[in-house]
């Protein structure tokens, strides 16, 4: 019999509905009865009204779990990812959301988790970014993000003015509808949807897609991770920039946004056979089969 190298699994889900509970009670019990130690997030068991397993906080989880399972959508699956990643617990998405880029396990093969749990697993990196708003050479805020960074103007206001700097190198003033600053992950979120590049996950780099630029010749561009990146806010109204699109903070002008990668990053957990490529091909809707790779798969 394999030796689990996890003993207490953490799970973690943020959808109230009676459906996920159930999953998360039947998850619960049969992983018991593989030999794991079950714990629940406190706020999943809140809203699910689990209190059959001890309830941790999410730094407890940190602290004390060997692995989380994140049952939830690639949203649920970013906040998560943020707020244990320095503590470095590998996690396993099972998608109960839409698009399920991160979430890659669906409902119908969670089946596949005690096998997993056992060893039979792939695991890679993810990275992150940090943010930091200057003001008046003060810093007033700072953030991780697991998808992006987004300085962008209000649904009302007029084009933002923007002034992009590289390691202290000037790159470009801007006039658009905003900036993103992405992480390979977050490729396939709002960057992809503003015409920016994919990036492979394990890729170091970083990837700038502006938001209706007012020059068509102002494209995506795609940086090394180790570069920091500063953006001032040069004219316009009403700016604001958020972090993964789950936190907001309003902008005046000359406030100052500066990115880096984050030390932190984290770790994946996928079954055995995964592929980014299958999950691209499945998500985008890409053509599998034509008549130069007929038969090709990976």
């Amino acid at each position: 019999m394999k030796i689990s190298p996890f003993k207490i699994v953490a799970l973690i889900g943020r959808n109230n509905s009676l459906s996920v509970g159930k999953l998360l009670i039947a998850l619960a019990g049969r992983l018991t009865h593989c030999g794991f130690q079950i714990v629940f997030e406190s706020k999943t068991a809140c809203e699910n009204g689990l209190h059959s397993y001890p309830a941790l906080s999410l730094a407890e989880i940190g602290t004390h779990a060997d692995v989380a399972i994140v049952l939830g959508g690639d949203g649920t699956m970013l906040g998560i990812g943020r707020q244990l990643a320095p503590y470095r617990t590998p996690l396993i998405g099972v998608n109960h959301g839409r698009l399920g880029f991160i979430t890659d396990i669906a409902i119908d093969d969670i089946n596949q988790l005690p096998q997993m749990l056992l060893g039979s697993y792939e695991r890679e990196e993810r990275s992150l970014v940090e943010a930091r708003i200057m003001r008046n050479g003060a810093p007033i805020y700072h953030a991780q993000a697991f998808n992006d960074v987004v300085v962008n103007r209000s649904g009302f206001s007029g084009m933002t003015e923007l002034r992009v700097s590289v390691d202290d190198h000037f790159m470009s003033d801007q006039r658009s509808d905003g900036l993103i600053v992405a992480t390979p992950t977050g490729s396939t979120a709002y960057a992809l949807s503003s015409n920016g590049p994919l990036l492979h996950p394990q890729l170091q780099g970083i990837v700038l897609v502006p938001i209706a630029p007012h020059a068509l010749s102002n494209r995506p561009i795609v940086l090394p991770d180790t570069c920091r990146i500063t953006i001032q806010i040069i004219g316009g109204r009403d700016v604001n920039v958020n972090f993964d699109m789950q936190s907001f903070t309003a902008l005046k002008l000359k406030d100052t946004i500066e990115v880096r990668r984050s030390r932190y990053t984290v770790p994946f957990l996928h079954p055995l056979g995964y592929s980014y490529y299958r999950t691209l091909r499945k998500k985008l809707h890409w053509n599998e089969h034509s008549s130069l790779g007929e038969g090709k798969s990976g």
